[in-house]
């Protein structure tokens, strides 16, 4: 077995995210992170590669967002 595989089980992936298996399955559902669902029990598999994009994507979109909302801290008195 390599040591890095192609593809991921969800498991695998909220592991790597340090999240929940419902939260990977909502992001695979909603199509925000890009998956494969294989075999007569359809199992999902996320593509190493994919979640390498969607990591990317996450940072982007954090980016623009604290760029648009910068933070403002309160005055003390």
């Amino acid at each position: 077995m390599p040591e890095d595989p192609r593809f991921l089980t969800l498991a695998d992936v909220a592991e790597v995210l340090n999240t929940s298996g419902a939260q990977v399955y909502a992001l695979v559902r909603r199509g925000d992170l890009p998956a494969i669902k294989i075999g007569g029990r359809g199992q999902w598999r996320v593509e190493r590669v994919q979640l390498e994009e969607f990591i990317q994507r996450m940072y982007a979109e954090t980016k623009a967002f604290v760029d648009e909302h910068p933070f403002v801290e309160a005055e003390s008195d």
